[in-house]
């Protein structure tokens, strides 16, 4: 009997484990579709625009539409090029957005490693006192950045631009960043002190490249903030030589309304460069993503 019963649990425990492994299956197999139709319902438009891009304006919008079709051109890429100083917006955005990202990992990493590793006299409320400022709403600062701009004699200028873009960016980066430096460990730290490292040799060759992870998530904010950027841009800068990318496809796009095959050049234009920095530093975007801002 005691044999029967074994062999009667041992069935069961069978059967419970086939039907716990089936239900497991079953829920990874409807995240997988779901998953899968959020990916194609989030880049068929991209690929839709694509196709646009390469086609002559007569066939854009055919129907039924088409998004593989014969003798695609690169007349539109060419044209929205070289058409109404696009390239000289292009090349604006791309200097104020690399400038303004590099300043901001320069800043919220210093910024970061004094919160995070350093102690001070007050360290946790000017902690909280940066933070404080994320809660209020963007739109609020654009009047006094205005007359500090002006007051600086950086109006219409694109190191104004930077700078406003930089300082916005600041204090979320810091916060994201401050838990990086603290998981750490301070054995290392103390190692690199015994062996005769000062503070800037510690946060410059010990804890930064510790913290890759977090500065390729804060280069890739930071680098999407300065150039998608439209508001600040349209307020600070007067001159057409040196307005900024979304302005220009703007004003591109009431040029050129009714040449959407035009028109999705050029901004196909504007997103190359976001995909080639994401592509960049992927591998480092969702640790970074998953591990920062964690103590504290």
């Amino acid at each position: 009997m005691s044999n029967k019963n074994f062999s009667n649990n041992k069935q069961k425990m069978a059967i419970e484990v086939f039907g716990q492994n089936n239900v497991k299956n079953f829920k990874k197999t409807v995240i997988h579709i779901l998953l899968i139709l959020g990916a194609i319902a989030m880049t068929l438009p991209f690929i839709y625009m694509t196709s646009i891009a390469f086609k002559n304006n007569v066939f854009g919008f055919e129907y039924p539409p088409k998004i593989i079709f014969n003798n695609p051109t690169l007349q539109n890429f060419v044209k929205a090029w070289t058409s109404a100083n696009f390239s000289t917006f292009f090349n604006n955005s791309l200097f104020v957005a690399s400038t303004s990202m590099l300043l901001t990992l320069s800043a919220s990493s210093m910024m970061a490693f004094a919160f995070g590793r350093l102690k001070f006299p007050g360290k946790e409320i000017y902690f909280i006192i940066l933070l404080s400022t994320m809660m209020i709403p963007g739109m609020l600062f654009i009047i006094p950045q205005f007359v500090l701009i002006q007051k600086l004699g950086l109006y219409d200028t694109r190191l104004g631009l930077i700078l406003i873009y930089a300082a916005g960016s600041i204090p979320f980066n810091t916060f994201l960043l401050r838990g990086f430096f603290e998981n750490i460990p301070r054995e290392m730290e103390d190692a690199a002190r015994i062996d005769g490292a000062n503070l800037w040799q510690i946060f410059y060759r010990i804890c930064l490249p510790m913290v890759k992870p977090g500065l390729a998530t804060v280069a890739i904010f930071s680098f999407l903030g300065g150039w998608d950027e439209f508001i600040l841009a349209l307020t600070f800068i007067d001159t057409p030589a040196k307005r900024t990318l979304p302005i220009a496809i703007l004003l591109f796009q009431g040029q050129h309304s009714t040449d959407w095959s035009l028109t999705f050049a050029a901004s196909l234009f504007a997103i190359v460069p976001v995909i080639l920095v994401f592509m960049f530093f992927q591998k480092y975007f969702i640790k970074g993503l998953s591990s920062g801002a964690v103590k504290g």
